[in-house]
């Protein structure tokens, strides 16, 4: 894992391509991981990452059978690409069991964001929402929906199925200072409450308040 890899847009503030380590993106691809693990809501898809993890795992393939069997190396390489494999795995079915609890919450979000947003789904995982809820939508229709009153038969899916709960309070580590996180809305009767975040501290916190953050890659889910 010591190669060199060209990565480009494997965060928001990258605008060029940039030079990682094979083992600087393995590190961004375990954050990813447990950001998604411990996130109630689907994050960004990070498909430049996922392919280049999946370019220098087949590298070391190669490299594992061109190797002399035997060789003590051969074997502490292949430790090394089961677990990268396991990982890439986990985060991979994390974000799908997501989709499909959340599907028709997440394609009509698609819908609804603006061209600057960047998509929380690759290509592939948009396709695999879609058969989710059209599934989901023909069941519910033969089911329950054509038993029920013809002025009861409107189905609306992102309405029944349930959205991420945003709410939801998350252990986080602070990567990078950050003043003035705005942790409640300011309502009629008390300001905006805000907290400074320093680098090293630990916090536990409502997810909505710093999602964003959690994404530019300022805190992480722990």
């Amino acid at each position: 894992m010591d190669d060199f890899l060209n990565v480009s847009e494997l965060t928001e503030e990258d605008s060029e391509d940039e030079q990682f380590t094979a083992a600087q993106v393995l590190e961004k691809l375990e954050e990813a991981w447990m950001n998604e693990k411990l996130s109630p809501n689907l994050m960004e898809c990070k498909s430049e990452i996922v392919e280049c993890i999946l370019e220098q795992m087949q590298e070391m393939e190669d490299n594992i059978n061109r190797a002399k069997k035997g060789d003590l190396k051969v074997s502490l390489h292949r430790l090394e690409l089961d677990r990268i494999r396991y990982v890439l795995s986990s985060y991979l079915r994390c974000r799908l069991e997501k989709i499909e609890k959340h599907a028709p919450v997440l394609l009509e979000r698609e819908k609804s964001k603006n061209d600057i947003e960047p998509s929380r789904l690759s290509p592939e995982e948009f396709a695999f929402a879609k058969e989710v809820a059209g599934n989901l939508e023909t069941h519910l229709k033969m089911v329950v929906v054509k038993h029920m009153p013809r002025n009861l038969q409107n189905l609306d899916l992102p309405e029944i199925v349930p959205s991420p709960d945003l709410d939801h309070y998350v252990f986080l580590k602070v990567n990078k200072d950050e003043e003035g996180v705005i942790i409640d809305a300011e309502t009629e009767d008390h300001g905006a409450d805000k907290v400074d975040l320093e680098c090293g501290a630990q916090h536990l916190m409502r997810y909505k308040p710093i999602e964003a953050l959690i994404e530019n890659g300022t805190v992480s889910l722990m």
